[in-house]
């Protein structure tokens, strides 16, 4: 009998070792790595040099650059997240009534969310809104004559970024569907008895149902748009510019990294993101009780 389960426990051990080496040598180790780098000084050719809290020293009071890179990712993530997110759910509640099409729909409202994140979606929107791009070639066409020159304000770039991370809300979109499709039809139409309007039936019944994906998705969308990078890495060029407007937190790490070859600094600067990142998740979660219906909950 012990034989026999260890020979299926070294089979189950067997079977997940791939997962459990790939964990160790790509999450693990590099983040172990990256801890102690963070507490060094290294430019990726010479011999890490300890240096302690000089980085973090550094961060704080002697860096501008790091207070620019955060203010513009909070405007991004407070800005994009919740635009993304209302979106995606009026996209949804719009699929979720029956029609032929629907899966069409779906698919296409999908689409832009597979490909977002690649290289030439950014090459495409940076032409989009480019001084001679197609959207002020529609402007003049509608005889605005004026071109809006939105890579020179340092605002309007910035949310060029934000217009291109709500249109990629195909994702929340399909996770608000399926959590439309969960929530019984005979709510709402006891409703409708009672003489619910469609607004009440909304913030009433479909939201507190919805709490639960809609908690769901703000966590997963907040942390994925604090690692943004590729958007601004290919539109600006790199640069973050004009005047650091479009300096995200990740673009700034890398400039840190692999322009600047300060390693050890780019190091303390993803670990300080951990942290930020770790204390919104944790205020989602603390604060979640307040707004967050669960439809059975222990106590």
């Amino acid at each position: 009998m012990k034989k026999r389960l260890v020979s299926e426990n070294l089979a189950g051990y067997a079977f997940i070792s791939p997962f459990i080496i790939g964990f160790m040598a790509f999450t693990i180790i590099p983040m172990a790595v990256s801890l102690y780098l963070s507490f060094t000084s290294y430019d990726l050719f010479s011999t890490p040099v300890w240096i302690g809290l000089d980085n973090f020293k550094e961060m704080f009071t002697g860096d501008e650059k790091f207070w620019q890179s955060l203010k513009v990712t909070f405007t991004y993530v407070f800005a994009g997240v919740p635009l993304r997110l209302i979106f995606a759910l009026i996209v949804a509640m719009l699929l979720n009534k029956a029609s032929r099409a629907v899966g069409l729909y779906r698919t296409l409202f999908y689409l832009p969310s597979i490909i977002g994140g690649s290289v030439a979606v950014a090459i495409m929107w940076r032409n989009i809104f480019g001084n001679e791009g197609t959207l002020n070639a529609l402007l003049f066409f509608f005889g605005i004559d004026k071109k809006i020159l939105w890579y020179q304000d340092p605002t309007k770039a910035l949310w060029t970024l934000i217009f291109l991370a709500i249109w990629q809300f195909g994702s929340s979109m399909l996770i608000f569907l399926a959590g439309l499709k969960n929530i019984p039809p005979s709510y709402h139409e006891a409703a409708n008895v009672d003489g619910a309007n469609r607004f009440q039936v909304f913030f009433k019944i479909t939201l507190p149902l919805l709490s639960p994906i809609i908690f769901f998705n703000l966590v997963m969308q907040t942390i994925s748009a604090f690692m943004t990078f590729t958007p601004a890495y290919i539109i600006t060029k790199g640069e973050g510019g004009p005047l650091d407007g479009t300096l995200l937190y990740s673009l700034y790490i890398f400039q840190k990294a692999f322009n600047f070859f300060q390693m050890g600094y780019a190091s303390a600067m993803a670990w300080v993101l951990l942290v930020i990142v770790g204390i919104l998740t944790l205020i989602l979660f603390k604060t979640s009780k307040f707004w967050v219906h669960y439809e059975s909950k222990e106590d």
